[in-house]
C-alpha cells in the first residue's frame, strides 16, 4: 500500500530542521519485506516544528490545533431521519470506507481523518502515566474515540519516548514525526503493515482499508464476579484473521471494560474471543455480532467465575464538519488525517 509516498519522497537531503541528515539514514525500500513509511521534515513534536510554518500539508491537516475530535462514537445509531429501500436498508446513512488499526508494535497514536480535522487518539499515554513495553510486544490500544474514515490520504504522527529519569529533558527519543498513508494503494480487507523508523528504535503498525463500512462501539461489563480471575478479549473484524487486543488485565470485582470502537465491513461480523481463568488453565467463549447500519444488540456470556455482558452499538459515519472532502490539496492526494502517534 501508499509505495508512491516514499518514491516521492525518497531523497537523502539533510532536513531543514538541523536533523543532521537523519532522514538520509532511513530505508527506502522494504526491510523484511516491510515498507518503511517516509517522515516529514519539520515535523517533530518535541522541537514544535509540527505545529509551526506553511507546509500545505500542516495546513491542510491543521496540525497546529491540537482540540480533540468534536465527533462521537455511535452518533448514528438511532437517527430519525432514515430514508429506507425496500429491504429495509437505510440509504441515507450509507456505510463509508474506514481504517481499522490491527496493532501497534513496540505512546501516543491518534487519527486525525476529514470527518473533523481535530485529534481522534489511538493510543495516549502521559509521561505521568507511562506503560511498560518489551521489544516486540503490542501496546494496547485506548482509542480511537470514534470509527476512522479513510479517503483519500491520512496522515499519522508519532512522538514515543523513553522514561529514563525525573526530567523529560533527559528522555530518549525513540521517533517523532508525521507520515502519510493513501487509499490509493491499498485493497479493501488486505491487511497492510508499515514501519516507522526513529533514531533509537522502530514502530510497525498494521491496518487494513474496510470498504463500506460502519462503527461496532463494544462496551463489556463484568456483572458478577465469584472469584478473581484473568480475562482477555480479542477481536476479529470483516472476516480477517488479524486479532485487535481489547483487554487483557485481571478482574476482582464488578466493572465495565474501556468502551472499544471497531470498523466494521457490512455483510460481514465482529467476532469476540474471551479467555477466561488464569494462564494456566482458560476457558475459551465467542459471541459474533453481525454488521447492520443502526441499532443495537447485547448478549451475556456465564462462566464458573463470572457474568459478562456484552453490547455492540452500530453506526455509520456522518457527513463530518469538513464540507471539502472530495477536493484535493496542492501538493499531496486529499488528506483525510489518521493518526498523530
Amino acid at each position: 500500500m501508499g509505495s508512491w509516498a516514499y518514491h516521492q519522497h525518497s531523497d537523502t537531503k539533510l532536513d531543514s530542521d538541523g536533523e543532521e541528515g537523519w532522514s538520509a539514514q532511513i530505508p527506502h525500500f522494504p526491510v523484511d519485506g516491510i515498507f518503511p513509511l517516509y517522515r516529514f521534515p519539520r515535523s517533530r513534536h518535541r522541537d514544535g516544528s509540527i505545529y509551526r510554518g506553511t507546509d500545505s500539508w500542516k495546513e491542510e491537516f491543521g496540525t497546529a490545533n491540537r482540540n480533540e475530535t468534536r465527533l462521537v462514537a455511535m452518533m448514528l445509531s438511532d437517527p430519525a431521519d432514515c430514508v429506507l429501500r425496500v429491504d429495509g436498508t437505510c440509504m441515507w446513512h450509507p456505510p463509508r470506507p474506514m481504517l481499522q488499526i490491527f496493532s501497534l508494535k513496540l505512546h501516543k497514536v491518534h487519527v486525525d481523518d476529514r470527518l473533523d480535522p481535530l485529534l481522534n487518539h489511538v493510543i495516549n499515554f502521559s509521561r505521568d502515566d507511562p506503560i511498560i513495553v518489551e521489544q516486540g510486544s503490542l501496546i494496547n490500544m485506548n482509542g480511537p474515540k470514534r470509527g476512522m474514515q479513510l479517503i483519500g490520504t491520512i496522515l499519522i504522527e508519532y512522538d514515543l519516548r523513553i522514561k529514563t529519569g525525573k526530567h523529560e529533558k533527559d528522555d530518549l527519543q525513540l521517533i517523532d514525526g508525521a507520515s502519510i498513508i493513501d487509499d490509493i494503494g491499498t485493497e479493501d480487507r488486505e491487511i497492510f503493515t508499515r514501519r516507522i523508523h526513529g533514531e533509537y528504535g522502530t514502530m510497525e503498525i498494521s491496518a487494513s482499508r474496510l470498504l463500506y463500512a460502519v462503527e461496532a462501539t463494544i462496551e463489556v461489563l463484568i456483572s458478577e464476579v465469584y472469584r478473581s480471575f484473568n480475562l482477555h478479549l480479542g477481536c476479529f473484524t470483516s472476516g480477517l484473521q488479524e486479532q485487535i487486543q481489547l483487554f487483557d488485565g485481571d478482574i476482582g470485582e464488578s466493572c465495565g471494560l474501556k468502551r472499544s470502537v471497531v470498523a466494521v465491513r457490512m455483510h460481514t461480523s465482529v467476532d469476540l474471543k474471551f479467555k477466561v481463568g488464569s494462564e494456566s488453565s482458560r476457558s475459551e467463549h465467542c459471541c459474533f455480532f453481525k454488521a447492520n447500519q443502526h441499532g443495537c444488540v447485547s448478549k451475556e456470556i456465564k462462566t464458573n467465575l463470572g457474568l459478562i455482558s456484552v453490547k455492540v452499538t452500530w453506526s455509520p459515519l456522518p457527513r463530518g464538519l469538513v464540507t471539502s472532502v472530495m477536493r484535493r490539496p496542492r501538493e499531496i492526494r486529499q488528506p483525510s488525517r489518521l493518526a498523530r502517534l
